[in-house]
């Protein structure tokens, strides 16, 4: 440490005189710790959301040993602790209603404690992002490392991706093209380790976010979880912690407009998934910048889209890793890039991804052979989305592109699940189907129902795809032409409150547009008379979230957790 860094704040806690400091050191020495365990160190906590009933975090405590090795081998003191654990295979509706609250766990975690560092261990979808928002907010030395991706999963000599190739096979079950036996079959083969989704869902778009944002190491979001590597990871991010410490390289020292411009970019060259969008804008607004969908579709169009990745394309995230992972990425498009960026290693993404080669340049395709000129998502606008929606060109059907049909409306989640197999529902392929009352406020928690399921009866005759639009949002693993974040939603009175069954909807992607074709006045008074879709709660969690969430354009953060320089916006 020189003798201009200041002494590390977990001292506040063990150098006071008064009874709490020795109380302090008392349940130190409790746990086995004698005071020259920790005396003169930086005390690096380990922030951990390790859960049973998280299996792609469910490997986590392994690595969190590892972390400790590194902690101790460069002379810190690890304290591992535990956070809320985010799994969106078994929490209802959906975890993207409790990121927030994970990241207040975060930040008050270690805001409240004698840390001087902490490493973040996260891997299921909204784990990642609320560590970063958690850690952001509390601005103390962080690094990022992810639990990494499942093996490959494999049935009858395919190579499956999870979850996008369960949600294919699922509309095949329901076409009536696989039996019930081979889904049981499925079952056994598509998770085949610990680890989170390893397609290009939302889990590894965060995992490539945290890297591209310079608070993960060079090759965090790609080494398959089981594989040893993983460790030998973590080991280093522990060394680097205590470092970091010693220099106060803070998230508020890395993530600034630049970086969240790296990481927009990179974001449109992997074809990542549309949630990224709302969780990039709830870490920025923690460190006082106000992403806007404006910057989000301005860098689509001159970023191209170069990872072969299902569900936009081919690979998967083991593919990745051998290919060179997202450092080799980083430099395809390093002309777009601002290089000068400090990052965790403590020097500049220009330094951390200088010599990383593409091993396979079908998985990582060179600016010169894009999969498309443009990037994965795009925004659209119109009297529907006033405030915009987000679609995902590169999983969609391109003759979909454009497109006018007619409005199938359900009014909400349970009103599509009763009705979208009835035999007598009068739908054909070129119809659009719309949702309603699945926002942040009307879910709540804007859950993953937008991959709306496609009728029986339409997929009996070949159709795998259709138009779909709601105020929800999309697995990162899902597919299909699909309009998702639709802002402001419709349980709160947004135009997507007012769409009727048989209304004539037009969506425009090459040209952003996105409308219901009927006139401003006729629009006008169908607002007038909605009726408020919320659901209402009395009392606790759900009810501090009804009353604070932000809209889908904003990140769905609360309103008092963003910096306090946006709190008026």
């Amino acid at each position: 440490m020189s003798e201009n860094t200041p002494p590390n704040r977990s001292r506040e806690w063990f150098d006071t005189p008064e009874l709490y400091g020795w109380l302090r050191r008392a349940g130190f020495k409790a746990e086995g710790f004698s005071e020259s365990s920790y005396e003169g160190k930086p005390i690096i906590g380990i922030c951990n959301t390790w859960s049973e009933l998280t299996h792609c975090n469910s490997h986590l405590r392994d690595l969190a040993e590892s972390v400790k090795i590194g902690v101790w081998q460069a002379g810190g003191f690890p304290m591992e602790f535990p956070v809320m654990s985010l799994g969106e295979y078994n929490m209802k509706p959906t975890t993207m209603l409790y990121r927030n609250l994970l990241s207040m766990d975060v930040e008050e975690s270690i805001t409240a404690n004698p840390l001087d560092g902490v490493v973040l261990l996260g891997g299921c979808d909204k784990t990642t992002p609320a560590l970063l928002m958690g850690a952001a907010s509390a601005d103390i030395p962080a690094i990022l490392v992810t639990g990494g991706p499942q093996l490959k999963g494999n049935w009858k000599g395919e190579e499956l991706g999870s979850c996008t190739d369960c949600r294919r096979y699922e509309v095949e079950l329901r076409a009536g093209t696989i039996d019930e036996d081979d889904w049981a079959e499925l079952q056994s083969c598509i998770v085949r380790s610990n680890g989170h989704c390893m397609t290009m869902g939302t889990a590894s778009t965060m995992g490539t976010m945290g890297e591209a944002l310079g608070m993960a190491l060079p090759g965090n979001a790609a080494i398959p979880a089981v594989d040893s590597r993983r460790k030998q990871h973590a080991e280093e991010a522990g060394r680097q912690i205590v470092k970091n410490v010693g220099s106060n390289l803070t998230p508020s020292k890395i993530m600034d407009e630049k970086a969240f411009d790296n990481a927009i970019k990179c974001l449109h060259a992997i074809g990542g998934s549309t949630n990224a969008i709302v969780h990039l804008t709830a870490i920025a607004g923690r460190v006082g910048i106000d992403l806007t969908l404006e910057r989000f579709d301005e860098l689509s169009k001159t970023t191209p889209f170069l990872l072969n990745l299902k569900p936009s394309g081919q690979y998967l995230m083991e593919d990745f890793y051998y290919a060179g992972g997202v450092p080799a990425l980083m430099g395809r498009i390093e002309s777009l890039l601002d290089l000068d960026n400090i990052t965790v290693t403590g020097r500049s993404l220009g330094e951390n991804i200088a010599g990383h080669l593409v091993h396979n340049e079908d998985i990582i395709r060179p600016m010169s052979n894009p999969l498309d000129p443009e990037g994965g998502l795009a925004v659209l606008y119109g009297n529907i989305a006033p405030t915009g929606a987000i679609i995902k060109p590169t999983a969609a059907s391109p003759d979909l592109m454009v497109h006018t049909g007619k409005a199938i409306v359900f009014e909400d989640h349970d009103d599509l699940g009763n009705r979208i197999d009835d035999p007598d529902l009068e739908v054909s392929p070129d119809d659009i189907l719309v949702m309603k009352n699945s926002g942040p406020i009307g879910g709540p928690g804007i859950p993953e129902w937008g991959f709306l399921p496609i009728p029986k009866k339409i997929l009996a005759t070949g159709v795998r795809d259709m138009v779909r639009l709601s105020d929800a949002r999309m697995s990162g693993t899902a597919f299909g032409t699909v309009v998702v974040h639709v802002t402001p939603e419709s349980a709160g009175g947004g135009p997507l409150s007012a769409i009727r069954d048989g209304d004539m909807i037009e969506i425009d992607v090459p040209n952003r547009k996105l409308n219901i074709l009927i006139t401003d006045e006729e629009l006008k008074e169908r607002l007038n008379t909605h009726e408020n879709g919320a659901p209402e709660f009395k009392r606790g969690y759900k009810w501090l979230h009804a009353q604070h969430i932000l809209q889908a354009d904003k990140g769905c953060d609360f309103d008092f957790l963003r910096a306090e320089s946006l709190q008026s916006g």
